[in-house]
């Protein structure tokens, strides 16, 4: 079944100087997609109030998760829906949805940064450096998925290279297995792990932070020393060639000016074209 997307411009999450251009970026993602397969989700101009949670712009947030939860459920369940942000809290409905589908499915989160803060521990309250650990069970209520949407066990972080004490304390009490950028140089790390976990289906988030700055300049936070764009699509592919894809998402696109955003979406088109192209049988094993 073709592809399905949901573009989420929601800018909230983000603590950058360039946040509300997440937007901005979205809507730019957007223009090159089918529109007769893409749903647009409108989401609050407003900031939004913290409301007590120790998570900036809360309410704000909060309302954006409601509105795609919304969304995602005009979607027949047979449909691969690829979520389009947008900051990268967008995606706590569509991967908890897929993840209540699925009890055999692995989480793999490419990006630049942890995500695996909670209120408690994060330096700046911002919910994108929650995201993850919202996912697996842990941060404010209303925002953090209970039951958990996933194990431990069944994720894999990619392409990290900014973690705080924290974020690296939780890897490692908690067994999540993240993989270098060195080692996302050729797919097979990625996909021995992968097939380590038990899993027989993946969903595929893909943080734009976890590309060097060098090939895509539209983020929030650039991180020195990332992927490169061929070994992403490849370490996307490989994946799809093993495990069935049930979802994905691409987020943290932040142009700095339509100009910027034009010369940046080359690439991420080459990612998106990786995670959603039909596989050719050379792609299949």
């Amino acid at each position: 079944m073709p592809a399905r997307f949901l573009v989420v411009p929601q800018w909230q999450g983000s603590g950058s100087s360039r946040a509300m251009r997440l937007a901005d970026g979205a809507n730019a993602i957007a223009g090159d997609l089918p529109a007769a397969a893409t749903t647009p989700v409108e989401v609050r101009v407003e900031a939004g109030d913290s409301l007590g949670t120790g998570v900036r712009r809360y309410s704000s947030i909060q309302a954006t998760a409601e509105q795609v939860h919304a969304a995602l459920e005009t979607f027949d369940d047979g449909e691969t829906v690829f979520l389009i942000g947008g900051d990268c809290g967008a995606d706590v409905a569509a991967a908890a949805r897929a993840a209540s589908r699925h009890d055999d499915l692995l989480l793999v989160w490419f990006d630049a940064h942890g995500d695996l803060h909670t209120p408690e521990s994060s330096p700046s309250g911002t919910f994108s450096g929650m995201v993850l650990r919202a996912l697996l069970g842990d941060g404010a209520e209303g925002l953090a998925v209970s039951p958990a949407a996933f194990a431990p066990e069944r994720v894999l972080h990619a392409g990290a290279r900014a973690l705080d004490e924290a974020e690296v304390a939780y890897l490692e009490s908690s067994g999540i297995r993240a993989l270098t950028v060195d080692e996302l140089a050729t797919a097979e790390a990625l996909v021995e792990a992968a097939a380590a976990t038990g899993a027989a289906r993946v969903y595929i988030h893909v943080d734009l932070d976890v590309l060097d700055p060098a090939i895509i300049e539209g983020v929030g936070y650039p991180e020195p020393f990332g992927l490169e764009v061929e070994h992403l699509t490849a370490a996307i592919m490989a994946l799809r060639s093993r495990f069935e894809l049930v979802g994905g998402a691409v987020t943290g696109f932040a142009p700095a000016s339509p100009d910027a955003a034009a010369s940046d979406l080359s690439a991420i088109l080459r990612v998106l074209s990786a995670l959603t192209r039909p596989l050719a049988p050379a792609d299949a094993r």
